[in-house]
């Protein structure tokens, strides 16, 4: 993979993509539609996908694509690929709350190495740059030249005075009974996968997922902490949460920074 290109191509599609679905959010009415399994999906979900989609098999035609509006993809057996959640936050973007992303990564051996994070109602772009180290561009956003760049990375934690990210929309008693265990001294809400990027710029130093996700939610994220110096690993056992699983389903994980002192499931 050529990591220049990439990092060109995916940071050029979120930006796009994320036009797409401003248009939308912005206008007095847009369809929202339920999926299979419940969840809901509205035109910017597709749009944005379709987008994205075809410009990453235009750049990459030999690479694997998983996309979670596109449920062909999912039966696929890979451990390398990319893999994408158009408008991640459905959920924030109906109820008109801001909090959705653009979520575009490169999966290589089961590990996320690359990813694109775009906030497009916030303002706020993160991504991996050619080495892998994280970045957060500052706009206004040129989709065809890259802006003033800041590196970003964790935070050094006060295990005293932890700063605590969790879901907005899927905060549960089983998240709160978990975030007890640690020394609280400031607890946020966020949607979509900000809460990875909060904790890779150190506006967090934790955020613990006890609920469903699937894998293109993570992705993207993932990349952009451990390129901050942070880590993901699984809730149950604090092993590696890989890539490439069976369905893409992911299991319970936390998202920490590594001078945080993990508490037992």
């Amino acid at each position: 993979m050529d990591h220049v290109r990439l990092t060109q191509v995916i940071r050029k599609l979120a930006l796009e993509a994320g036009e797409i679905i401003m248009e939308i959010y912005n206008s007095p009415d847009f369809e929202v539609k339920t999926k299979s399994d419940a969840s809901p999906v509205t035109e910017a979900d597709e749009a944005a996908d379709a987008h994205i989609s075809a410009g990453l098999r235009a750049a990459f035609p030999d690479v694997a694509l998983v996309t979670e509006e596109q449920a062909q993809s999912h039966g696929q057996s890979v451990s390398t690929f990319l893999i994408v959640d158009p408008l991640d936050g459905t959920k924030e973007f109906i109820n008109r709350r801001g909090d959705f992303t653009v979520n575009i990564a490169y999966v290589e051996n089961g590990k996320p190495i690359r990813g694109v994070v775009y906030a497009p109602a916030k303002g706020r772009l993160f991504y991996t740059d050619a080495t892998g180290a994280a970045v957060e561009e500052k706009g206004p956003f040129d989709t065809d030249k890259i802006g003033e760049l800041t590196p970003i990375k964790v935070s050094e934690p006060d295990n005293n005075a932890l700063l605590v990210v969790a879901s907005k929309s899927h905060r549960d008693q089983a998240t709160d009974d978990y975030i007890n265990k640690y020394k609280v001294s400031d607890m946020r809400s966020a949607g979509s996968s900000l809460k990875f990027c909060l904790v890779a710029t150190g506006e967090a130093d934790l955020y613990p997922r006890v609920g469903r996700t699937m894998e293109w939610d993570t992705a993207a994220g993932h990349a952009v902490l451990c390129g901050a110096g942070g880590d993901v690993i699984r809730f149950d056992d604090h092993s590696p949460l890989v890539y490439g699983k069976d369905g893409f389903e992911n299991p319970f994980f936390i998202a920490y920074a590594p001078g945080v002192e993990l508490q037992k499931a």
